[in-house]
Parts: C-alpha cells; sequence; structure tokens
C-alpha cells in the first residue's frame, strides 16, 4: 500500500519538471523573437563604384541570325517553291543529256559545278549526277556566317572562247556568265583568214545558251554590214539592270525570285511601261522576223536543214566563211531565246549584217 503514493509522488514530480521545462522553452523563444525586433537599422551606406562593363557579345549576322535569312519564317519554303518551278531544278535540259561527262559536268550536274567552282577543274565522269540545288549556287553551312550562304563565283570571267578578254556581267550575275557563255569562237577567229569553213558536227555552235555574250556583247560573228556595232560594254541591259535585276526580281505572279523566270514587273518599272509580256518597243517581233529570215536563207543554201516542229540543225560539210558565220550567229542568238532583249542593239546588227552578207553573196 505504501509503493501506491510514492509513485504518485514520482509522476507529480515528473509532471512539474515537463511543465518547468516547456516554460522555460516558451520563454526563450520569445526573447529570440524580440530581441531582433528591437536593434534598429542605421541608413544605407553610398553605392559602390560600378564595376567594368563585360565583353560585348558577337553581332547577329556572325551567329544564328544568319540562319534566319533563309530559314526563317516561311522564307525557306517560299525560295524552294520558286525553285521548283525552275528548268534548273528538274535538270531536263541538262543533266540527263551531258551530266555525267567530265567534259560538260561542270555546267551540267550539281557535283561538276561544285568541284569547277572550288578546284577550277571536274575530275573525272560522275557516276550519279544531280541537278542543282541550293548548294550548286552557294556555299552553306560550313562557317556559319556572313559569308555562309555567299555565292561561289562572282568574279569577271575568262570566257572559254577567247581567254585573253574578259566578260564582267557585275557582282553576282557573274555566277550566270560561267556557264551561260559560248564553248567555241566564232569561224573567223578559229580559221582567220580563210575562204571556207569545214561544219564538222551536228552541234556545231556556241553552245545552247550564250546568254552572257549577248549581254556582254562579245564572241559573236560581226560581219561588216550597214547595221554598227556597238561599243563593247555600252548595253543598256548591263549597266542599268542584270541578270540577278530581271531574272530574281522579287517574286509575283509565277515571276521572278529563284524561279529565275524574268518578272515583267521588273521590265515596266525600269522602263517606265504597262507591258504584259517582254516585247519593249515591239524588239522580241522585231527580232523573231529577223531569226526567222536569216534561217530561210540558210535553209536555201543547204547550211541548216529540219523543220520547225522538229528542230533545226547545220549540215556537215564544207561552206564559204561569210555562211558558216552567218550560221553562227543565227544559232547562237535564236539558243539565246530573249528574241533580242538581252541586248537589243548588238543583236540587231548582228542579224541584219549577216542578212545582208548572205542576200549579197
Amino acid at each position: 500500500m505504501e509503493v501506491i503514493p510514492c509513485l504518485l509522488n514520482v509522476l507529480n514530480f515528473k509532471r512539474m519538471k515537463l511543465r518547468e521545462i516547456v516554460r522555460l522553452l516558451f520563454v526563450a523563444s520569445l526573447v529570440l523573437f524580440i530581441i531582433p525586433a528591437c536593434v534598429k537599422e542605421g541608413p544605407p551606406g553610398l553605392d559602390g563604384a560600378d564595376g567594368a562593363d563585360g565583353a560585348d557579345g558577337s553581332d547577329g549576322a556572325d551567329g544564328h541570325v544568319t540562319c534566319l535569312v533563309c530559314h526563317g519564317g516561311d522564307n525557306i519554303e517560299a525560295i524552294q517553291g520558286q525553285f521548283a518551278m525552275s528548268v534548273h531544278k528538274s535538270g531536263v535540259n541538262a543533266v540527263a543529256y551531258a551530266g555525267a561527262r567530265a567534259s560538260c559536268a561542270a555546267c551540267h550536274s550539281h557535283e561538276g559545278f561544285v568541284q569547277y567552282a572550288e578546284f577550277g577543274e571536274v575530275f573525272g565522269n560522275i557516276t550519279s549526277p544531280n541537278a542543282w540545288e541550293c548548294g550548286t549556287c552557294h556555299g552553306l553551312h560550313d562557317s556559319f556566317d556572313s559569308d555562309d550562304y555567299a555565292l561561289r563565283l562572282t568574279d569577271p570571267v575568262a570566257p572559254i572562247f577567247n581567254d585573253a578578254i574578259t566578260m564582267d556581267l557585275q557582282g553576282n550575275s557573274n555566277l550566270c556568265a560561267n556557264c551561260h557563255q559560248s564553248r567555241r569562237a566564232e569561224p573567223n577567229e578559229t580559221n582567220p583568214g580563210e575562204e571556207t569553213f569545214y561544219i564538222s558536227s551536228t552541234h556545231y555552235g556556241p553552245h545552247h545558251g550564250a546568254q552572257a555574250n549577248v549581254v556582254a556583247g562579245v564572241g559573236f560573228a560581226e560581219i561588216d554590214g550597214s547595221s554598227p556595232y556597238p561599243e563593247t560594254g555600252s548595253n543598256f541591259h548591263l549597266n542599268q539592270a542584270s541578270c540577278v535585276g530581271c531574272h530574281m526580281a522579287e517574286f509575283s505572279s509565277g515571276q521572278g525570285g529563284h524561279s529565275w523566270i524574268p518578272n515583267v514587273d521588273a521590265c515596266n518599272d525600269c522602263h517606265d511601261a504597262n507591258l504584259e509580256d517582254y516585247n519593249y518597243g515591239g524588239v522580241q517581233t522585231e527580232m523573231h522576223e529577223s531569226l526567222a529570215e536569216l534561217r530561210d536563207l540558210l535553209l536555201d543554201r543547204g547550211v541548216i536543214a529540219g523543220n520547225e516542229e522538229d528542230g533545226f540543225h547545220p549540215v556537215v560539210g564544207t561552206y564559204p566563211m561569210i555562211e558558216a558565220r552567218a550560221f553562227f550567229n543565227w544559232v547562237g542568238l535564236e539558243e539565246d531565246r530573249s528574241l533580242g532583249v538581252h541586248n537589243p542593239k548588238y543583236v540587231r546588227a548582228l542579224l541584219n549584217n549577216s542578212i545582208e552578207a548572205l542576200k549579197a553573196e
């Protein structure tokens, strides 16, 4: 019976100790809360000196912003859509015909042109040639700076038919001139002073697209006649326009941009005209008639054969020099396909003097 009161006393003692401990903890926490609240801060000190400026970052044009020139928004899709309209994209007129041959591939395939632009030559026949693409004309994704998408070739061109002279179509248009030029000199330059000339192939002529020669006003057979030849380099379209300015004007109505279809709007802006086609001043009508007249004269003399449906080609054989020169002019200007637009005064003189010379035989 004495044990029970003893236990009760112990429990009361422990209960009292616990109560004291709780009380002490409460007082301590209250002190810790009150003391900081009673401490007052003084006024702020003066600002320290500014630190040194950090180094400027690189300009956007030298960084990834450069990528946005082509890849930003819908731009790349628009360019690809325009490019899909071009004959260059299909390659049907070039790659399938000569893209694999080392002697032709520099202009007839993507692989060949890249080799030519980078190394000045094509190393050999190409097993599987492809049509042109963005990287044919542009050097892409090498440095990721402002030069990354620059054209591969922009310097004036030493033409194949005469590397002693220079054709300068101005800046970016020179890229076009590397391929769109005559592969041969006119007959009187290859065989000067001779009275006859041997046409050795049904493919004889300047080549299928000597537009740069027409624009520059060089490389054709300048037969003497009543029509004066303009001074070399005086072409309006060489000095006031350009390959790029006409063929790559702002894309509209399915023309311009990367389709390379000349934009009539660019013609109207330049000539202050209201054309619906490229026949400014009736130049195309005039040149079409002159080309047909010269063609018929060559047909009568047996220099060429064929018809409008199947096309015309030279007949292998030996001809008077004047006939060979007139043929060279006819086929080169026919395959220029601008009907005089590229250089009206030069084309008019070539055709008129060729016609006069044949009629005077």
